[in-house]
């Protein structure tokens, strides 16, 4: 399964959070520690995605985020590490990739997705994908079906959210996709439990933040609404004394060992940050 995190809140740096803290995403990359298949290397792509403006609150309504992929390892990419080094954001998504078994290794399928304004990134599954994707991808609405470039569940994820009302009501929109996909499987007779998953979602002035699981336990995921705990990730760094208040980061794991510093998002519920505040509710399939 993948890594990825979100930031938000005072503009930094992306190789802050990418390269600098003991176990950053890209040390991550290498040597994953809470990954639930006991894989730990994460080298099959990566990507970045962010905001250029530098206040959230004044961003334009229509401007698009960028975003960087790629199909190297992230740990060896040259390019990441110079454009991180330059890029200073105040909202941004980093993703690195662990395919899963038959998906091919290509730029279209690297996190984050975009759409307009939208960043959409993933770690999980859809078991079953070959035997459901048909049915689900029939289900994404014929203006954005166009738009789909790779192969992977997560761009099927992201379209059938959109398809779902994403844009008006990012968690009503989730659980509607969620409860299309558990009923997919079940009309194929999809033996394992259909989904498994963490997604993160911006408009590029929110996050939000899923962890869900039909079954058992969801991948993991982690949340930080103090800059004091980024701070303590490197005290000798001047820049991130800066941090303001309304910082926030959301991790696949975090990117220390002071596990006092991260609170645990609960299975099958969702996080929303807005200005350094975060609020958590309840996730339920629904249907649409």
């Amino acid at each position: 399964m993948c890594r990825w995190l979100a930031y938000c809140g005072t503009p930094i740096l992306l190789d802050e959070l990418l390269y600098k803290p003991k176990h950053s995403l890209i040390d991550q990359s290498l040597h994953s520690r809470l990954m639930s298949d006991q894989q730990t290397t994460n080298g099959d792509g990566f990507g970045i995605g962010w905001y250029t403006d530098p206040a959230v609150e004044e961003l334009d309504p229509d401007e698009t985020p960028a975003v960087f992929r790629g199909v190297e390892p992230a740990w060896s990419n040259r390019n990441l590490r110079d454009l991180a080094a330059h890029v200073r954001s105040s909202l941004f998504f980093a993703h690195i990739r662990a395919a899963s078994p038959g998906t091919a290794s290509q730029e279209t399928n690297c996190h984050p997705f975009r759409c307009g304004k939208w960043l959409w990134m993933h770690n999980g599954e859809i078991n079953g994908f070959t035997e459901v994707r048909r049915d689900l991808m029939l289900a994404v609405d014929p203006t954005l079906f166009p738009l789909i470039d790779g192969t992977t569940d997560t761009e099927v994820m992201f379209y059938l959210a959109l398809t779902f009302g994403l844009v008006d009501d990012v968690p009503g929109a989730v659980e509607r996709m969620i409860h299309l996909v558990e009923a997919t499987a079940m009309k194929h007779g999809v033996a394992k439990p259909p989904l498994l998953m963490t997604l993160a979602v911006s408009d590029g002035f929110r996050i939000w933040a899923f962890r869900y699981a039909t079954e058992g336990k969801p991948p993991s995921l982690f949340y930080s609404t103090d800059p004091v705990a980024l701070q303590r990730l490197h005290p000798e760094n001047d820049n991130l004394k800066l941090l303001s208040a309304e910082t926030s980061l959301v991790v696949s794991e975090p990117l220390n060992d002071l596990s006092a510093d991260w609170t645990e998002v609960k299975p099958n519920s969702y996080l929303i940050i807005e200005n350094g505040q975060d609020q958590i509710n309840p996730l339920t399939a629904k249907p649409a």
